[in-house]
């Protein structure tokens, strides 16, 4: 693993002086997305000044859903998320992604203590990942498996683009595959954190339809890709009602392979468990390509606001 002393990075400077760093590596950076930080930059502020026409939040940002996939796919899509933060109300963003490459029956907290990104290093929250610790709720993410899963990375680019010059912080959790108890738990033990100070990302894609995905629902009455929009917007309505029951229901009736379906119901769980009644709004919905025969494939990609009164 990486461990190196201690040194200034370009984002934030952590709270805690730490005498040791472990840095995890931008692994699909100049794949998913370009390591050119010159470049990236100019990419993202296009997609969020072309997503500033959306229609602004009422109230207090406090997380988004947004999608995880290559840049060139769905940060478009992202964007229409990430444009409605207002960096000066953050201190830091807790990003809940699903795991792809490795089977985890909990929640999983990083070995790193930096994430690197084409912008520079972000600094993990200590603290917190030590409070949580100590909940022993949580397994541990080693660096190794961090590196191969892009669900949490794909997020840190935006966020230290649309942080940049302000002083921050990240909790990154892994999101296995949870029972719906152990969402409910989760969601209570994270609903402490939802404040006027914390941002939560969560990290999802909607749909993967195609053979490749093993899921290929499909209707005699209208295209393949209506079909698709259709079901992805039944669960859409879901998670804006904040129905925790209806989207578990939902998604063991469907089997939509919404591939963010444990983090997304995590964030729904802390929600209910709030105090402060908070608002849930999709502003962007988006697929790959348009699929019209049973050889074609997708994935769809959306993005939600949550809001709390200001």
């Amino acid at each position: 693993r990486r461990v190196h002393g201690e040194h200034k990075t370009q984002i934030e400077p952590s709270r805690v002086e730490m005498s040791v760093c472990v840095c995890r590596q931008a692994t699909h950076a100049d794949s998913w997305y370009t390591g050119n930080a010159q470049e990236l930059a100019q990419q993202l502020s296009g997609w969020l000044s072309a997503a500033t026409a959306a229609q602004q939040p009422a109230g207090r940002v406090v997380g988004i859903i947004a999608p995880h996939a290559g840049y060139s796919y769905s940060g478009k899509t992202a964007a229409f998320a990430y444009s409605q933060i207002n960096p000066q109300n953050v201190d830091v963003v807790f990003v809940l992604g699903p795991s792809h490459k490795w089977y985890v029956p909990s929640c999983a907290l990083p070995e790193a203590t930096e994430y690197a990104t084409p912008f520079g290093n972000i600094r993990v929250n200590t603290d917190i990942i030590n409070e949580l610790r100590a909940t022993r709720a949580f397994e541990k993410f080693e660096l190794r498996r961090d590196e191969k899963e892009h669900s949490l990375e794909m997020h840190f680019p935006f966020i230290a683009h649309i942080m940049r010059g302000k002083q921050f912080t990240i909790v990154p959790i892994l999101v296995g595959a949870v029972d719906v108890e152990k969402e409910k738990m989760f969601g209570v033990l994270l609903s402490r954190y939802l404040n006027e100070r914390n941002l939560f990302v969560v990290s999802s894609d909607f749909c993967h339809w195609g053979q490749r995905f093993d899921y290929q629902p499909r209707s005699k009455t209208e295209p393949i890709y209506q079909t698709i929009t259709n079901l992805d917007h039944d669960a859409m309505r879901l998670i804006e009602a904040q129905d925790t029951a209806g989207f578990s229901t939902y998604l063991g009736t469907t089997n939509n392979t919404i591939c963010g379906r444990h983090p997304i119901s995590v964030l729904l769980q802390a929600l209910q468990a709030s105090p402060t009644q908070h608002e849930v709004k999709f502003v962007r919905y988006d697929q790959s390509s348009r699929v019209m025969a049973i050889n074609d494939s997708s994935v769809s990609y959306a993005a939600a606001v949550i809001t709390a009164p200001n």
